[in-house]
């Protein structure tokens, strides 16, 4: 087969070039090395585009190298395949003619050889095609069996630069072994291999730069919304929250990005009014026990009867420890704002419950309880008796009669469902939702005078959710029910109540 020309052997070096900058980038990701590591390190590109556009070249190139070899190959085999049947058919013509003893002194040329030459078994030539006259046997070696053998060589004195295939058919006949040669010149093969390989060499760079020019514009074209992106966020600041970044009309990851992105800065501008309100209400109702509390003692530091002193500081330190529970629910939505993990202990619900209803003996009035047993779930057992203390304190706060809790689980959702009902004036519909926001009173005044903060549902509803579950307000014949759902771990309960 020819060898490669030079065109391709330029090539496939080139493609050893991409390896090596592929290397100048991995030197760059390594430790620290010698002192040319920092500039090796600056050929590795930096961007996603650049890093697009020469993996895809480096691909191309590897595939163009590797297709151009396989064309030139194929070409070459093929080419050679056709000038050996040529010879082939010629040489078994001229043997049989040997055979049946009439080879003439001059063989004539013929359409598929070059030349022949008929050699017998001590190396003399019987006789040969006109270009071979005189000259010696093709071959030094005599053939000692019958058989055919195929090769390529370089026939001197032929007049020709280019290789001949030479097919060598070994015959017996009555004189003997004779061996015919027939050998078809390569030329064809040769030309065809040199222009292929000069269209390979021409080509196959301007298809790489093709390639790699398209890959960088539409690399550019697919990250300019990116860009984009990237800079309207870069643009936005803590009092710029309400801006939002331009979404594409492709429909693409690029389009989704956005999307999440100006879903993800509607969290941050909510989450920021959120605060903002917070500290406003905190303010707020901070100020109120904080005045009232400096005007007792302003009074009682004021008023000389002695008599009524016990009476003032009582009334002060009323609001000192309403100032320690408004203190203490602050703390505790900071630490849930903070997204503290939840503990995960194993607990019975159903004990829990019981005895944050032992510990309230000297609530206004008594706690109707019933408890299904065995009712399992996970998380904290201080903050879920934190729920039922909130939630008891809210019906206490505003029952006539009555307060009533009951907990059962629910086998086929997986929770735990706990209802707590009070006779009370209840919760109208449009402010189901609005008793669970941060300070909120829907009878501002009653709720002072209770001691409540306005804290308590929203604690209470936090913190459920804090343990994957949800506290709602529900639709109830008299007063309100708030039904609190857990998910349950372990298997289901019994569904039998005992009350307590």
């Amino acid at each position: 087969m020819a060898e490669p020309p030079a065109g391709p052997l330029r090539g496939r070096g080139g493609l050893g070039g991409f390896r090596g900058l592929g290397g100048f980038g991995a030197a760059g990701l390594g430790a620290p090395g010698g002192p040319g590591r920092r500039g090796l390190g600056r050929l590795r590109p930096m961007t996603v585009r650049a890093r697009a556009t020469l993996g895809a070249s480096a691909v191309v190139a590897i595939a163009l190298a590797i297709a151009s070899l396989a064309l030139l190959g194929l070409l070459d085999a093929n080419l050679l395949h056709n000038a050996e049947t040529d010879a082939d058919a010629q040489a078994t013509a001229v043997a049989q003619l040997a055979v049946a003893g009439r080879l003439d002194p001059l063989l004539p040329p013929t359409h598929g050889a070059d030349f022949l030459q008929v050699v017998d078994a001590r190396g003399k030539v019987l006789t040969s095609s006109q270009n071979l006259t005189g000259r010696p046997p093709v071959a030094p070696h005599r053939p000692v069996v019958p058989g055919t053998v195929r090769s390529t060589m370089d026939v001197a004195g032929l007049g020709q630069d280019h290789r001949q295939r030479v097919v060598q058919v070994t015959t017996e006949t009555g004189g003997g072994l004779v061996t015919v040669y027939a050998g078809t010149s390569l030329r064809d093969a040769d030309a065809a291999d040199s222009t292929t390989a000069a269209a390979l060499a021409v080509g196959v760079p301007l298809l790489l730069l093709t390639v790699a020019w398209v890959t960088w514009w539409v690399t550019g074209r697919a990250l300019r919304p990116v860009e984009s992106i990237r800079a309207e966020v870069a643009a936005i600041s803590d009092r710029d929250l309400h801006r939002r970044v331009p979404v594409p009309q492709t429909h693409d990851e690029v389009a989704r990005l956005a999307l999440t992105m100006n879903a993800t800065l509607d969290r941050l501008e909510s989450s920021g009014q959120r605060q903002r309100q917070f500290i406003a209400d905190a303010s707020h109702e901070l100020r109120s026990p904080i005045a009232v509390l400096r005007t007792q003692l302003e009074v009682a530091l004021a008023v000389p009867d002695q008599a009524l002193r016990p009476e003032l500081i009582s009334g002060a330190l009323e609001d000192t420890e309403r100032l320690q529970h408004l203190a203490s629910d602050l703390l505790l939505l900071a630490r849930i704002d903070a997204a503290e993990p939840c503990p995960s202990d194993r607990l019975d619900l159903s004990d829990l419950v019981q005895e944050a209803i032992g510990k309230r003996r000297g609530d206004r009035l008594p706690i109707r309880a019933e408890l299904a047993p065995g009712v399992e779930v996970a998380g904290s057992g201080l903050w879920l008796t934190r729920v039922v203390t909130n939630l008891l304190d809210n019906a206490q706060r505003f029952a006539d009669q009555r307060v009533a809790l009951a907990l059962r689980a629910d086998p086929a959702a997986r929770l735990a469902v706990l209802e707590v009902t009070d006779d009370g004036p209840g919760i109208p519909e449009p402010d189901r939702e609005r008793v669970f926001e941060r300070f909120t009173r829907l009878d501002d005044a009653r709720s002072r005078d209770h001691g409540g903060t306005g804290l308590g549902l929203a604690i209470a509803r936090d913190l459920a959710e804090h343990h994957r579950g949800t506290l709602t307000a529900e639709p109830a014949a008299h007063g309100a029910r708030l039904v609190a759902r857990l998910p349950l771990t372990g298997p289901a309960p019994e569904p039998a109540p005992r009350a307590c």
